[in-house]
């Protein structure tokens, strides 16, 4: 029995060092820009001798950086409510129909994020040049929708998959039509869904970089384009404070996303 417990704490403590060495190779690139936004130097570096938050100044007083996330939030923001809307509805009309052909279309809305970013971004061109939608609001905010329309998808349809069919054959029974039941009964019970599948498909659009670098040039300037010019042209430390700040929005959306599955959890 000794044996059989010893073998049991060293295969624990075994997974346990895998696990924390997985951790570190995947957190210790994200965590050393937090130290080069602080750098004393003008170029991306460690601090040498002191602590300067100079760089962040940077981005808040000029450079175009405040341009860039302004843009980013509004591209951000109308894709987001899109896919809000649109996902939503294809959700709880596949839900609803319950067929092979809903289960075929729901597929299908996943296949933006399953095939390879590039590929899907060299026949976005094509057509954005034939019909004149490069270098433009809508053309990005279109192209972000169609790729982040998935998110509202799954975790609606995951929402939908715990839904009570009695509250809506009870809401049908009292004369509820079709719209009423779906706006006052179906959708309350998916909210968590919906705000989760919106906080994924806003993080999507607020950090995607290749179709921008496609369709996007001189009118449309994003956050992400701005960092990845600002790489290649020069190493500017302000790129590390943009970085550090792009984190905390994504962790504070990600930690919105953990506090509603945990209320989800508890009712």
């Amino acid at each position: 029995m000794e044996t059989i417990g010893g073998d049991k704490g060293l295969a624990r403590g075994i997974t346990l060092g895998l696990a924390c060495t997985v951790l570190v190779f995947l957190m210790a690139p994200m965590l050393v820009v937090f130290p080069v936004s602080v750098t004393d130097q003008r170029f991306l570096a460690f601090p040498q001798e002191t602590i300067s938050f100079a760089h962040y100044g940077k981005v808040f007083t000029g450079g175009g950086w405040l341009s860039a996330i302004w843009q980013s939030l509004i591209i951000a923001v109308a894709a987001t409510l899109i896919d809000v809307v649109v996902g939503t509805l294809c959700a709880i009309g596949c839900w609803r129909l319950a067929s092979r052909r809903s289960e075929l279309v729901r597929t299908l809305m996943l296949a933006p994020i399953v095939i390879p970013s590039i590929v899907y971004t060299l026949g976005i061109y094509k057509l954005y040049v034939d019909i004149g939608l490069i270098d433009s609001y809508l053309g990005v905010i279109l192209a972000h929708t169609v790729t982040g329309l998935a998110y509202p998808v799954i975790t609606v349809s995951a929402a939908l998959a715990g839904f009570d069919l009695r509250l809506e054959q009870a809401a049908r029974t009292l004369g509820a039509s079709l719209p009423q039941t779906t706006w006052r009964i179906i959708v309350p019970n998916v909210t968590p869904g919906i705000l989760s599948g919106a906080i994924f498909a806003f993080i999507h659009s607020w950090d995607e970089t290749v179709m921008v670098l496609f369709i996007a040039g001189r009118t449309v300037y994003t956050l992400p384009r701005r960092i990845w010019n600002d790489i290649n042209e020069n190493l500017d430390p302000a790129i590390a404070a943009v970085a550090v700040m792009l984190i905390g929005v994504t962790l504070l959306f990600l930690l919105t996303e953990l506090a509603l599955k945990a209320r989800r959890a508890k009712a």
